[in-house]
């Protein structure tokens, strides 16, 4: 939703001049695995038709599924055909690194995250009556925020002068300082500057605030420029399962008609349950070219469907990974309709806002739950149909096997905005909403995570004692016995107004889900490295001479014993 700026890229001096050196490899890479332009070639299908830097492409098959998961899949809903058009999209995929070997990536796979700008012209001159390219940006770091802005200079840029764009944009890349993940960058780019706040690494060892950003647009986890709210417009009762089936880490298939709808929805999955770290696979577009399809789809019957979010939008996917028990469609088939309506079929001019001015989202509109014949008929059907409904017309809607424990908070969804038939005001109401939910899921997951804050508390030397002893240890964490405390306390008083009485469940499946022993050994290494660091701050400021006049001889001697044998270890681990 930010705004692109004008910018020149035109360099600087007379044409004929000595030509500019290449960039810095290592600069870019910290960055930037390549810049790619695809072709989507009549007779041999998709071509990498530029890469920069040269040879990025070369590990096993990279180019090939870079090439593949860069054009809409050959079974997506198509685009309205006009005589003349231009449709520009943008979208994202993540896939597996084939150039990281098991013994380099460790336990945890490494994946390259695309963005990808797209261009489909439709012109009934042309053979076949049109033409795809994609411009791709490929890298190690799940940039979105600044990779989807950079590619709205990037893209059309390709568009006008060619695949020379590739190393221009790159030189500036290059030139930028190394990433600082968690904190505000201005990066320039031409003869403007893009303007990022990057989410904090997945292995970053500082503890999160204790208390609510005051600032919206500080980034806690992932994905924090996701449209949450035009994602899921159309299911926004839905927001608090899908946000425990993503807590827990169940598999979930995404199903909409485009790329850009799909992978939308998966990072706004993702970005729900921050500041959790979420440690399930996920793709936000994923196609039948992946590596990890033949594995998925030869699953056999009743065999348990691994932990993954995929997004996609080949129908396909709907019979062949039937056994996965979580199924969310979303979007619109028309792409020029952006806004996308609650349940219940409204037509656009019967929104809350009068003549185009915003209103309130009227929870009648939202509510699946009232009582009607037609709604009752209309649920069971759909229910007894499956997502295999979606065959012969998409709806947005939720197939789970999955019993929540937590209520919709119909208070958030009172403060949500309608921006009625205006598309002027859209964007804007989109926005505030944005942030309305947003700030409600991470007060949601913070407080569902502040049980486990004892087994992360810090301690620091009490007043008069010696810092120079060892600090006692964090509390040892067992799961029973913490699920028995958690139960004689309570649930709290914002979880208990949010959730049902078996809300305990929630807590059982998230410490036996794939998403907690990352999580919780991520916070109890910064716990730990805090305290190291409180108690080195505490030696270094202790009044020696008070300390000593109140020891004893022996005390004295192993008070000495113990600096001298930290003053070694400091020697140790400090450069000289």
């Amino acid at each position: 939703m930010n705004r692109i700026p004008s910018v020149s890229l035109r360099q600087d001096g007379a044409a004929g001049e000595e030509e500019e050196a290449p960039p810095d490899p290592a600069a870019l890479a910290r960055w930037a695995r390549a810049f790619c332009v695809i072709r989507f070639d009549l007779e041999r299908g998709q071509l990498v038709e530029a890469c920069f830097p040269q040879g990025a492409l070369d590990a096993a098959g990279l180019d090939r599924l870079v090439a593949f998961s860069s054009f809409p899949d050959s079974m997506s809903h198509h685009l309205p055909r006009h005589r003349s058009s231009v449709h520009d999209s943008l979208f994202s995929f993540r896939v597996p690194d084939p150039s990281l070997s098991a013994s380099v990536a460790g336990s945890r796979r490494g994946f390259l995250y695309g963005f990808v700008f797209n261009r489909q012209r439709q012109d009934e001159r042309l053979p076949r009556g049109g033409e795809q390219k994609s411009v791709v940006i490929l890298s190690h770091a799940p940039y979105s925020s600044l990779f989807r802005l950079l590619l709205q200079i990037l893209g059309p840029l390709c568009f006008d002068i060619g695949p020379s764009a590739l190393p221009m944009v790159a030189s500036h890349v290059a030139a930028w300082p190394a990433p600082a993940p968690g904190r505000p960058m201005e990066l320039p780019i031409g003869s403007a500057a893009l303007r990022v706040h990057l989410p904090p690494a997945a292995d970053d060892p500082s503890p999160p605030p204790a208390l609510l950003p005051a600032n919206p647009s500080v980034p806690y986890g992932l994905f924090h420029d996701a449209d949450l709210f035009a994602a899921f417009r159309g299911l926004l009762l839905h927001l608090w399962t899908l946000w425990e089936l993503m807590v827990v880490g169940e598999p979930v298939l995404v199903v909409a008609p485009s790329p850009s709808q799909c992978s939308e929805a998966v990072a706004g999955l993702v970005s729900l349950v921050a500041p959790l770290l979420y440690s399930v696979d996920f793709r936000p577009y994923f196609t039948i070219h992946d590596p990890d399809f033949a594995r998925l789809n030869a699953l056999a019957e009743g065999e348990v469907f691994p932990p993954m979010v995929l997004g996609v939008t080949n129908l396909f996917f709907l019979k062949s990974l039937k056994s996965i028990p979580n199924v969310v469609s979303v979007g619109s088939p028309n792409p020029n309709s952006t806004r996308v309506l609650p349940v219940g079929g409204q037509s656009p001019g019967s929104g809350n806002g009068i003549n185009g001015t915003p209103g309130k989202l009227k929870l009648d509109k939202l509510s699946i739950n009232k009582f009607s014949p037609t709604s009752l008929l209309n649920s069971i059907k759909l229910r007894r149909e499956g997502p295999l409904s979606l065959m012969t017309e998409h709806k947005e809607a939720l197939w789970s096997t999955y019993t929540p424990t937590t209520k919709p908070d119909t208070s958030v969804l009172n403060r949500l905005i309608d921006a009625g038939v205006s598309p002027r005001i859209e964007e804007s109401m989109s926005v505030v909403n944005n942030e309305i939910l947003r700030r409600h899921f991470l007060e949601l997951t913070t407080n569902f995570l502040a049980p486990f804050g004892p087994y992360l508390r810090t301690t620091t030397p009490l007043e008069g004692s010696s810092p120079f002893v060892d600090p006692p240890l964090l509390p040892p964490f067992h799961a029973d016995e913490f699920i028995n405390g958690l139960a004689a306390r309570g649930a709290g008083k914002f979880l208990s107004k949010r959730m049902r009485s078996n809300w305990l469940d929630l807590y059982r499946r998230f410490l036996e889900g794939p998403n907690f022993m990352p999580w919780f050994r991520q916070r109890r290494a910064a716990a730990e490295q805090e305290q190291q660091r409180l108690w080195r701050q505490a030696r270094m400021n202790v009044d020696i001479e008070k300390l000593m006049s109140k020891l004893s001889e022996l005390e004295r001697i192993d008070s000495f014993n113990a600096i001298e044998r930290y003053l070694l270890r400091e020697m140790e681990v400090t450069p000289f």
